[in-house]
This record gives C-alpha cells, structure tokens and sequence, in this order.
C-alpha cells in the first residue's frame, strides 16, 4: 500500500522536481523562467493531491477485494481492514508529502527534507504510543498515526517552501495543464509509477512461487529482502538525492558540475553497495539466523541474501542512470528503463523456476536487475549526444545572459 502511495506521489513529485531543478538552473541566464518554475511546482502538488483523492476513493469502494489482494485470511481480514482503510484515506495526504519532499529536495534544501523527515517520524511514533496504548484503536490507529504524522509533514514543507523558495508557489491559482508543464512532469514521472508497480509485483510473484517450497524458503527470502534493503534505501537515498543537483546543473550548462557530480554519486552507489555486501556476506550465517530459528534453512537463506545483494548493487547504478535520464529530461530513456524491468522479470523468473527450481526463483531477480542495468548503460551512452547539445545550449545562453549584462 505505501509503495502504491509511493508511487502516485512519485509520478508528480519526481518529474515534477527534475523539471524545477532544471528550471532553476535555466533561470541563472533566463529570469522568464521563474513564473513557469511557479506553473510546474503547483501542478505537482495539486496533481498529486487530487490523482491521491481519486486512488483513496477508489480503493476504499473496493476495500474488500484489495484485502484479500493483500493476502488476507479470515483470521486477519478484520485487522487489515481497519489499517488499509484508514490508509486510504490519508492517500492524498501521503502522496502531496511525498510530492513536497522531492519538492523541497529540488531546492537544494536536503537539511530540511532531513529535518522534516525526522520529525514526521518521531511525531509517528508519539501518536502510536497515545492511538494503541493509551486510547486502544489498534491498528487503526497505527494508521491514523502515518496520516497524521505525514499531514503535520505536509504542513512543515509547505510553510518552508512559502517563507525560503524565491521561486516555487503552492497556490492553486498557478494550476496549470499546459501541455509545457503537463508533458515534462507527467512524462518523466510515469517512470517512477511503472517501478513502483513493478516492485510490488515482482514482490507478490516472489512470495508466492518461493511458497510452493514450504514456509523454511519463504521466510528465508524475506529476511534476506528485509536485510538486503538497508544499503539499498541507502543507495536510492543517494540517486534521488543527486538528481536536482544533475538537473540543475543541465539547465545551467555546466558540464563540469554535472560530470562531477555524476562521478561522484557513482562512487558513493558503488561505495555503499560493496561495503555492505562484503560486510552482510562475511556475517552471513549470523545475520540471517538472527531472524530465522530453524538452522534447517540457513542455507538456502545465505544463497538468497547472496543473489539480493548483488541485485542490489546492480539496482543502484541503474537507478543513478535513471536519475540522470530524468534529470536531463531523457523521459522516453527513464521510462524504457523501467519497463524493462517488468517485461524481463516475469519470463526470467517463470523459466527459472521451471528449469532450476528454487535456484530459479532465488536468481532471477539478479539475473533481471543485472540485464537491466545494461539497458540502461547502452540508452546512457546513445544519449551522451542529446544530453552534450543541451548542455551546449544551456551554456551558451549562460554566455549570452552575462555578455548582456556586462554590456552597459
């Protein structure tokens, strides 16, 4: 559910920061650029919020089927009920926080992304101690708990990006659908939305193929998935993170920023990756029977933390590509890039599964992931040329800009 959420939020907010970071760097020679920032920033937020209204409203007419989606069984249903139901009702919430995060991100402003993330969190958690244990909602509350907390997050990111951001409104009279804001936004952002729904079906088919190996192989691939995804969060935290600064320094036409930076949140991607891979292999055996009692699937555990962390790795570099498509504007690339994904998974995992069995279904995720990083490097390298053109004309208009300025 949170990946869905996720997931609409990401569609406005990702593309919708890539363009005003780019935007931003264009307004450096290009002040006319600053009411188009105001168009795109308010389109993101209002299109999140009512894209958000309208996945809340239809998930709540249909809140018993999607319960039984999840997996539900009598025993849990009335539970899962209570938790998605309240969820769905803070999807706008949830998706405008989402948006506002990556709209303040593409400021620059990464301390107070930090701060108001921090602070969301440890809000959650206060109101999980007075929601379950004091008035005894239950997971109700614990759903309250993320609208509430994300609402007063909303809030904290709005008042900041009203009082700090010279350029970026919020008000809904700068709502544009102007097929120059539309296009760009919704054209980078549909990326973010295939992955998403590619993670929670790569994450459904999993679980049910590794289930027909009984309940050992199960619970093996899920706390090596939870293992794995440490250093992965750490890692999207870096693409993400280094995406305004890409965008940025594109719409500005400095080549040099954007090479360095680009270098530089390689090196990190690669930095995190095999440092906790070394370190999460070395500890292998103990990690996983950290989780895990039964000793009898230590084995097959091991050989799935093995093929998630190497997935991981080749995740990470394929999310910085994609993290420098969208920030270039390289919409067709980002999103190409993101249906490969899923058009490669199923068949790799559905053939793995038939001729290796278990081993099938434990590498076909690395298998996938690492197919798809070459896609990305060889759209990469097809578009140094686009990229390098707008890069010339970004730095030539920075040229022209300072040549009038000067002239008195």
């Amino acid at each position: 559910m949170l990946a869905l959420v996720m997931a609409v939020g990401g569609v406005f907010g990702v593309g919708g920061s890539a363009l005003v970071s780019r935007l931003l760097g264009a307004a450096e020679h290009d002040r006319a650029q600053a009411d188009q920032i105001r168009h795109v920033a308010a389109f993101a937020l209002w299109g999140s919020v009512i894209t958000g209204i309208v996945v809340g409203a239809a998930g709540l007419v249909l809140l018993d089927p999607l319960v039984r989606l999840l997996g539900a069984d009598p025993a849990t249903t009335p539970a899962t009920r209570a938790y998605v139901g309240v969820l769905l009702a803070f999807v706008p919430v949830l998706a405008a926080a989402f948006c506002l995060e990556q709209l303040v991100r593409s400021e620059g402003a990464a301390r107070q992304v930090m701060v108001g993330l921090i602070g969301s969190t440890a809000l959650n958690v206060l109101l999980d101690v007075l929601l379950i244990l004091v008035l005894g909602w239950g997971v109700a509350g614990a759903a309250l708990a993320v609208g509430l907390a994300n609402l007063a997050l909303v809030g904290y990111f709005a008042v900041w990006l009203t009082r700090h951001s010279e350029h970026v409104r919020l008000a809904p009279r700068w709502f544009t659908l102007s097929p120059a804001v539309l296009r760009p936004v919704v054209g980078v952002g549909i990326g973010e939305l295939l992955q998403a729904g590619f993670l929670i079906v790569t994450a459904l088919v999993l679980n049910n193929l590794a289930a027909a190996y009984g309940d050992g192989p199960l619970a093996a691939m899920g706390v090596a998935v939870r293992i794995a995804q440490v250093p992965e969060f750490l890692v999207m935290g870096i693409t993400l993170g280094v995406l305004p600064l890409l965008a940025y320094a594109y719409g500005k036409g400095d080549r040099a920023r954007l090479r360095t930076a680009l270098r530089s949140a390689a090196l990190a991607v690669g930095g995190v990756g095999v440092v906790f891979a070394v370190s999460a292999l070395a500890f292998r055996e103990q990690l996983v029977t950290a989780f895990v009692a039964d000793r009898s699937v230590l084995a097959v555990g091991v050989t799935i933390l093995t093929a998630q962390l190497v997935a991981m790795v080749a995740n990470g570099f394929t999310g910085l590509l994609t993290s420098l498509f969208q920030a270039t504007g390289r919409a067709l690339a980002a999103t190409v890039t993101s249906v490969t994904h899923g058009v490669l998974f199923i068949p790799v995992v559905v053939l793995g599964a038939r001729w290796f069995g278990l081993s099938g279904i434990v590498w076909s995720l690395t298998v996938t992931e690492c197919a798809v990083l070459l896609v990305a490097a060889v759209m990469g390298w097809g578009s140094r040329g686009a990229i390098d053109r707008g890069l010339a004309e970004g730095s030539t208009a920075r040229a022209e800009a300072m040549a009038a300025t000067a002239t008195p």
